[in-house]
């Protein structure tokens, strides 16, 4: 039998992975007479992924609103991401041949990382070199597209209580000083009140409020937030008074330019595009016996845990469809830090279930994973049917 905390745990998890699924068939929310239809595909496409941010601040959904023929060039540089390296050189990689030093601006680091990074285009096949005696000459193969629009956090937060609500109002207030997303939004799960209990919480006024109801997948806008201005400087909140009665002292911050914004917008844009919010199997066991997906529909109610043997990988957008992770010793959806190998109900897959093309293409784990990874391949544009 899980324990409280375990299934509070899975609780969130859930509504996490309920929401991303919300944001891909209904954003922008608001939008309608309801807001919640589904998205078609001549609106603004978007990319969702969860858990990703800076060192400093980690957001639980990120939504990359794109440019669509942006996008679409973007998938020539492949479903990998280009980290502040690579982005470095692909961003002024030149159209004819010419010595990369002279090409690209001084990194502000030895130029030996650069020429690792050189290699590394050249090999993804996104960069042309030659050598010219001992020098490495560069040439672009295509121009990197201005593809990201917008991005916009949300913060995952099913059951607001007190404590959380002082811990969120924290996290957002550092948002909306240091302005690195367009927009902000807590999530939380609708109450059905005159009035969702979110908005009576102590939370920035810049960030929105989302009702949102997990197991029919439909939202209500409780509160409409701010546009943040990622244009300007921003204000990192580096330190907090203790607070108290007596703590008068101010909080520490400091100011950070609009091109070091600009430069992590993108580089947090570039692992959205190649994690997007489906890759939880990759921090999972779906090589236990015990692992498996769960169809879930809009109403809430499963489909089974047939997916074993199942084969259709089309996701309709008109639909709720989703393919949850589910523990059969547990007897529910499970998290990350739960599906592990120090799990003690973790058991590997039976050799029987591997028989046809093990062990090189693996067994029912393996196809767990093509399942997800041929669903998140479809939300970027040019790489359904590319590589």
């Amino acid at each position: 039998m899980s324990s409280g905390g375990d299934t509070e745990s899975e609780s969130e998890f859930v509504f996490e992975l309920r929401s991303c699924r919300w944001v891909e068939l209904s954003w922008p929310p608001g939008e309608g007479a309801d807001g919640n239809q589904a998205r078609t595909e001549t609106e603004r496409p978007i990319i969702v992924a969860r858990q990703l941010g800076t060192k400093r601040r980690r957001w639980d959904t990120i939504v990359l609103e794109c440019d669509p023929e942006g996008l679409r060039r973007r998938a020539l540089f492949g479903p990998d991401r280009l980290d502040s390296d690579l982005l470095h050189v692909i961003q002024h990689a030149p159209e004819e041949w010419t010595y990369y030093r002279d090409a690209l601006p001084h990194p502000g680091y030895p130029w030996r990382y650069v020429r690792e990074a050189i290699h590394e285009a050249d090999d993804r096949g996104i960069l042309e070199t030659r050598r010219d005696g001992n020098k490495i000459q560069i040439r672009r193969r295509w121009a990197y597209p201005d593809w990201l629009e917008r991005i916009v956090a949300v913060e995952n937060k099913p059951d607001l209580d007190a404590s959380a609500a002082r811990v969120l109002g924290q996290q957002l207030e550092y948002d909306v000083a240091m302005a690195l997303a367009d927009e902000v939004w807590v999530a939380t799960r609708t109450t059905g009140d005159r009035v969702e209990p979110a908005l009576l919480e102590d939370l920035p006024v810049e960030a929105g409020i989302l009702a949102l109801d997990p197991d029919a997948l439909s939202a209500d806008v409780a509160w409409y937030p701010r546009t943040l201005a990622v244009d300007e400087p921003g204000t990192r909140i580096t330190d907090r008074p203790d607070g108290g009665d007596r703590d008068a002292s101010a909080a520490q911050f400091e100011y950070v330019e609009p091109a070091e914004k600009a430069a992590t917008r993108l580089e947090i844009a570039e692992r959205a595009y190649e994690r997007g919010w489906r890759s939880f199997v990759e921090t999972m066991r779906p090589d236990c016996r015990h692992f498996g997906l769960r169809a879930e529909t809009g109403s809430g109610k499963g489909t089974g845990t047939g997916t074993r043997t199942k084969t259709d990988t089309r996701e309709p957008a008109s639909g709720h469809s989703q393919l949850l992770p589910t523990c059969r010793a547990k007897g529910r959806c499970q998290t990350a830090a739960e599906c592990s190998g120090s799990c003690p109900s973790f058991e590997p897959e039976p050799p029987v279930w591997r028989q046809y093309g093990w062990p090189i293409e693996g067994g029912p784990g393996r196809r767990c994973r093509a399942l997800l990874e041929d669903r998140r391949r479809r939300r970027r544009p040019g790489l359904a049917d590319g590589e």
